[in-house]
């Protein structure tokens, strides 16, 4: 995901690396320096993301799958003789929380990784900190360009969007045979305004159209004047690049003014609180996915039954499985490298073949960005996301 709904960029609180909701900016908030790590009968591994805000609907499932995933670990023995230990706390989903976070987390608790956060804006910030830090940094969830670029400590184990818009609109053009889309961007997410551009560029020779491209924000409530401008162009289906929010209050507002296109969207749409909102607004509407709990392989199967043993027969969603997915492969780039020296192990987690993971099977490339299927496309059908099709995924 590419995700994050925050103000400035960096803040430290006058309490040393408090992040209570009160502490006010005094001075920003540089990398933490590389501290000594303290022989240790754990191995600390932090959770970077929201338990409360408008984003935990990405963070809580992040850090059950987690703590799942360290569970199992654990009760195999360990790593290297070790247990892991999640170390949480919650970064509201502010920028501003995240630097002070990760500050914490690395100073303070002296993590040798930390997963998350599951929305590009935030893992942005977090990402110059870490890698000044000499900490790795795994964001389960950030699916934005300009990431993994900041440093050689910094990965990520979700679907790309470089990757899925361009074989959803494949599919779209092939098999739905849709030729107009109307794009709505929320011009004050980091998130939306990529997956926008990176949306515009791939439609680029495939036979469809943008008829409307419109804006909006993070926390608009009225999308009339949208809605009455894309109604005129009457598109096939309404790209909208936010979150679940914003994206169930379009669609009502659609709906209300008779128009009948859909919505597509990436994982920011992807959230039980979308259909809450929405309603039979949002039926229909579609988001790309990294994973589906149907069609399970026999990796995914096992997951799902032990989640739904742990979880009174809930069924995981995406952001279980790739906190889930997470923890393993900081297991096993740490098993293979002999060591939980981040320093060291980091050059493990980037030679990651074909991992078999619960989200699906995980290559780091040489750029340390990940390549991954199967791509999952779910829509809403009866008041839940359900399986459309999994869309082919070049593994090269």
């Amino acid at each position: 995901m590419k995700f994050g709904k925050s103000a400035a960029l960096f803040l430290s609180c006058a309490l040393a690396f408090s992040v209570t909701a009160g502490c006010k900016k005094k001075e920003e908030a540089k990398p933490a320096e590389p501290v000594p790590k303290a022989a240790s009968d754990t191995i600390k591994i932090g959770f970077m993301g929201a338990l409360t805000g408008d984003v935990a609907m990405f963070g809580k499932p992040t850090l059950e799958g987690m703590k799942m995933a360290a569970e199992e670990v654990n009760a195999a023995g360990g790593v290297l003789g070790k247990k892991i230990e999640i170390v949480e706390a919650d970064n509201r989903g502010d920028k501003q929380e995240g630097a002070a976070v990760a500050q914490k987390l690395i100073t303070r608790d002296n993590v040798v990784a930390m997963i998350g956060d599951p929305t590009t804006g935030i893992s942005k910030v977090v990402a110059p900190i870490a890698q000044k830090a000499g900490v790795v940094l795994l964001s389960a969830g950030a699916t934005g360009p300009g990431l993994v670029e900041i440093g050689d400590f910094i990965f990520r184990n979700t679907l790309l969007d470089s990757v899925a818009i361009p074989a959803c609109i494949d599919y779209f053009a092939n098999e739905l045979k849709y030729k107009k889309v109307a794009v709505i961007t929320s011009d004050n997410n980091d998130y939306s305004v990529g997956l926008s551009q990176t949306f515009r560029d791939a439609t680029k020779g495939k036979g469809i159209t943008i008829v409307a491209d419109e804006k909006v924000k993070d926390g608009d409530k009225d999308f009339s004047a949208q809605i009455t401008n894309i109604k005129a162009k009457k598109p096939d289906v309404i790209f909208y690049s936010g979150y679940y929010t914003e994206g169930a209050l379009i669609m009502k507002e659609a709906r209300k003014q008779g128009v009948k296109a859909s919505m597509f969207g990436g994982d920011g749409l992807f959230s039980p609180e979308f259909i809450k909102l929405g309603g039979e607004a949002v039926e229909g509407s579609m988001s790309a996915l990294g994973f589906s709990p149907e069609q399970a392989t026999p990796e995914t199967a096992k997951f799902i039954e032990a989640f739904k043993k742990k979880f009174n027969d809930a069924l995981p969603g995406l952001f279980d499985a790739q906190g889930y997915d997470g923890v393993m492969m900081l297991a096993d780039a740490i098993k293979r490298a002999n060591s939980a020296d981040p320093k060291v192990f980091k050059d493990a987690l980037a030679t990651t073949k074909n991992f078999k993971g619960v989200s699906g099977t995980i290559t780091i490339r040489a750029n340390r960005e990940p390549i991954k299927s199967p791509l999952c496309l779910l829509a809403v059908k009866n008041g839940q996301f359900a399986l459309k099709a999994k869309v082919p995924v070049k593994m090269d």
